[in-house]
């Protein structure tokens, strides 16, 4: 219930502080589980992405922002969850899992940190690993365009949904992993050229 009226809310919020255009919202599954991931210049973004899209979205958020008293309550209330940055998350891998697991949307910013500059960073590896252990996972890339300042102009383009076909057996490395976060990532890089 928390959710949907913080959703609601934010919604007006964010067409009245600015001019939001989105791009192939067609393109992202009305049901089953679904990784949806962007790029990261600000906190409005999972704010916008959230808005968005019409179902609700379970963000994986910095450890940090969960010891903000208040802020932290809220957070857990708005389908968000801790993760350690820096070192692999297993408390958190879980819970994405789960919620992949029960046909849900698992939100995640791969480069691990906002980009104050808009540069792309390197995407972190979780994200293929979160890809390979789920069975039927689509993957749904979001690019945002523009600066957060009054009655900007913001694009937001949602990708067609990437499909992996990888052997169940397949036992990636480190540096598969890796590498394979960078191709997957690599479709947000591509939506905003």
């Amino acid at each position: 219930m928390l959710y949907n009226l913080a959703k609601f809310v934010c919604s007006i919020l964010i067409k009245v502080l600015f001019r939001i255009q989105v791009e192939g919202l067609e393109n992202f599954p009305e049901k089953g589980a679904v990784i949806v991931y962007s790029n990261h210049k600000s906190w409005w973004d999972p704010v916008v992405v959230g808005c968005i899209l019409k179902r609700p979205i379970f963000f994986m958020a910095k450890k940090e922002l969960f010891e903000i008293p208040v802020f932290g309550f809220i957070l857990k209330r708005l389908n968000a969850f801790p993760v350690y940055r820096g070192a692999p998350d297993r408390k958190a891998i879980k819970k994405a899992l789960e919620i992949l697991d029960e046909k849900k949307v698992l939100g995640i910013f791969p480069e691990g940190t906002r980009s104050k500059d808009g540069v792309l960073k390197e995407p972190e590896p979780g994200i293929a690993l979160l890809a390979t252990k789920v069975k039927d996972v689509a993957l749904v890339p979001v690019a945002i365009k523009g600066e957060y300042k009054f009655l900007n102009h913001i694009l937001v383009k949602i990708g067609k949904p990437i499909r992996l076909s990888l052997d169940e057996k397949e036992k990636l490395s480190s540096r598969d992993l890796s590498n394979l976060s960078k191709v997957i990532f690599d479709e947000v890089s591509k939506m905003l050229a």
